[in-house]
């Protein structure tokens, strides 16, 4: 079985300020596909934007949703799919896509 990891970001005002994050870690580790995919949207406030560690030329090694800020606190959240080095540079694209992070 392919395993799938994703990590999270959580981003304040304050670490802002700073550059840097105020929390990181795993949400899961080692999971397949399907599950990390559905860890991915569940970010609390909703995904503003997708993106991916590299071109659309070479396979991307992760992608990353960037969560919506809360209006409350300030706080967003990110999560990064990390995808497992046995997969095909197509078959790293095809996942990017999915998640929006490329175009067709």
């Amino acid at each position: 079985m392919t395993s799938f990891a994703v990590t999270y970001e959580i981003v304040t005002p304050e670490s802002a300020e700073q550059g840097d994050v105020e929390e990181r870690g795993y949400v899961v580790c080692g999971v397949p596909l399907r599950d990390a995919l559905r860890v991915m949207d569940a970010i609390p406030n909703g995904i503003m934007a997708t993106e991916c560690d590299e071109c659309p030329v070479v396979a991307p090694r992760w992608v990353t949703h960037i969560g919506t800020a809360d209006y409350r606190t300030g706080n967003a959240e990110s999560r990064s799919l990390h995808m497992p080095d046995i997969l095909t540079p197509a078959t790293r694209r095809r996942i990017a896509r999915l998640l929006g992070a490329l175009m067709s």
